[in-house]
């Protein structure tokens, strides 16, 4: 899919200065082109996946895997050539590209430390020189400089947001800034090509996934309203797993056909942002009251303008409602629901359930109460957990083998194995457990797995309650319930098939019927074979124990 630099042609017939080759636009695979699309299809993935399956976190319907339409949703993202035939993906280095402007990620002081990687060693000392005299950069902004050593005409350098789980909608929009500026920057200065890398670092913990989202959807809106003064939009990637993500988002907001605009539709997220892309928020939005009724001494027809002396047209206009209703958008004018108004109720609502009796706790199986989550919600709690599972070292719950990969099951599908008895409720934090849980899941849940559970003594220890079980299943996420294909559990006693009934009554149907009770370990070996699992010593011992030689 992607040449490497080396193998490009020079410009000239020269190396630039860092030995790096010149790549030409010609040279760069272009979205809408039919090479590039089956390239994507297959690269670095298992041929047998079709080309329309994009696994994204925020599905909300599983119709697209079964073969379904978009049952006549229209399209947030439709169909347009002329917008993808600007779009280019590009692994490797943006500086190296013969484009009219690439994008740095920096910091407020323009530092060449927290600079895009090898970009100042490719432009030379002059380009720290004259980032020196710009005064810094605030956050989300952008600002110009030349290019110096770089095949390049200008640099734009920009300062991605740091990324906190409290401020998630902040940085969302600050991100979305970033890009808008520099596509800003690009026609104020006259220029129509931009390579742009992803404006995220790892220290400032920006989750790759949802900024990838932020990403793309700003360009592609950017580009439908300023489409004419822009010829090149290059995303530029460096990791397998920037390039994996870009390859299943780039169809959802840059369609190339009518059977990818059908797919998009049902794997887009619930909330795309505003024009610009930004995310909006009920709460920020201004509300405006409608119109009072009018009353019963109003007259039904005004008098004609023409009869009317001209000192009092304005003051008969603003005293007849009905003549100022005809000039008005009631969908303008009004809105569904006042969200503070909407807040309260949650609020009123679950202090109410906190009060009432509730028969779940009565028996012990915790707080299973409360609304289910959108999909929209979802994606959101699993983007935040894995964010700071990501910045926190877990090293002590790996230690504790509760949750290990495995192989993979007679099907090929990756196993994630369970041990229940070295889940020590007493001496475990269950927070820091959740965040590991997530971090170890987020590999494998993108597609098909399998879940083994070693329940052999596991009732000698306290188990978490269902109402445990349900959050980390929210946190899990669409995806996690999905693709899960069984749950293989070994050595139920009573107490758990009847823990797992009152999931599947009281939780989730559709993940805990996929639960399948395996008595002997011969009987799970012949789910999952022998040489792919990791099995403790002392669940052979139980088997022993239990079911004799």
């Amino acid at each position: 899919m992607y040449q490497s630099v080396a193998s490009a042609t020079p410009r000239g017939g020269i190396p630039t200065d860092s030995g790096e080759y010149v790549v030409r636009l010609d040279q760069v695979p272009c979205w809408s082109d039919s090479e590039q699309r089956s390239a994507l299809a297959y690269d670095n993935e298992d041929p047998s996946y079709p080309d329309w399956y994009f696994s994204d976190p925020l599905t909300s319907s599983s119709g697209a895997e079964n073969g379904s339409s978009s049952n006549g949703i229209v399209s947030r993202f439709p169909v347009d050539h002329e917008i993808n035939s600007k779009i280019y993906l590009w692994r490797g280095d943006p500086w190296n590209l013969e484009v009219d402007a690439v994008v740095n990620s920096t910091n407020e002081s323009l530092d060449e430390a927290h600079s895009s990687p090898g970009l100042h060693a490719a432009a030379g000392p002059g380009l720290a020189e004259e980032c020196a005299t710009l005064g810094g950069c605030r956050t989300g902004m952008a600002k110009v400089t030349n290019a110096y050593d770089l095949p390049t005409r200008r640099v734009i350098h920009t300062v991605g947001p740091k990324y906190a789980v409290k401020y998630h909608t902040a940085a969302e929009n600050a991100l979305s800034h970033c890009y808008r500026s520099c596509l800003e920057l690009l026609i104020e200065n006259g220029l129509q090509s931009i390579a742009m890398g992803c404006i995220y670092t790892e220290a400032k913990n920006y989750p790759r996934e949802p900024a990838a989202h932020v990403a793309i959807r700003t360009v592609r809106r950017f580009l439908e309203k300023q489409k004419d003064k822009i010829t090149a939009v290059v995303f530029c990637i460096s990791t397998s797993s920037d390039t994996e993500i870009y390859k299943r988002l780039l169809p959802l907001y840059f369609p190339r056909d009518k059977h990818e605009e059908e797919v998009a539709v049902l794997k887009l997220p619930a909330d795309v942002g505003d024009e610009n892309g930004e995310t909006i928020l009920d709460e920020r939005k201004i509300r405006i009251k409608p119109l009072p009724a009018l009353t019963s001494t109003a007259p039904n027809h005004p008098m004609d303008e023409a009869d009317l002396p001209v000192s009092n047209v304005g003051l008969t206009m603003r005293r007849n409602s009905s003549y100022l209703e005809s000039y008005l958008d009631p969908a303008f004018m009004s809105i569904i629901k006042d969200p503070d108004q909407r807040r309260k109720e949650q609020w009123e609502k679950a202090a109410q359930a906190q009060s009432s009796f509730n028969c779940a706790k009565l028996l012990g199986f915790g707080d299973i109460g409360g609304p289910p989550l959108s999909a929209a919600e979802e994606f959101s709690l699993h983007s935040r957990y894995l964010a700071k599972a990501n910045s926190l070292n877990l090293s002590e719950i790996a230690e504790m083998k509760i949750v290990y990969r495995g192989g993979v099951d007679s099907e090929g599908r990756p196993v994630m194995v369970v041990v229940g008895a070295h889940f020590l409720l007493r001496c475990l934090d269950l927070e820091r457990f959740v965040l590991y849980v997530i971090k170890e899941f987020e590999p494998i849940i993108q597609k098909p797995y399998t879940i083994v559970y070693f329940h052999s003594a596991a009732s000698l220890q306290l188990q978490p309650d269902l109402g445990w079980m349900r959050r980390l299943q929210q946190i899990l996420g669409r995806k996690h319930q999905r693709n899960i294909h069984a749950i293989y559990v070994l050595h139920p006693t009573f107490g758990l098939k009847a823990a797992i009934l009152a999931l599947q009554l009281l939780v989730d149907a559709v993940v805990w019927k996929k639960v399948v009770y395996v008595d002997r370990l011969l009987q799970l070996f012949r789910y999952v074979p022998r040489e792919q699992l990791t099995i403790p010593d002392f669940v052979f011992q139980h088997d022993l124990e239990v079911n004799g030689g």
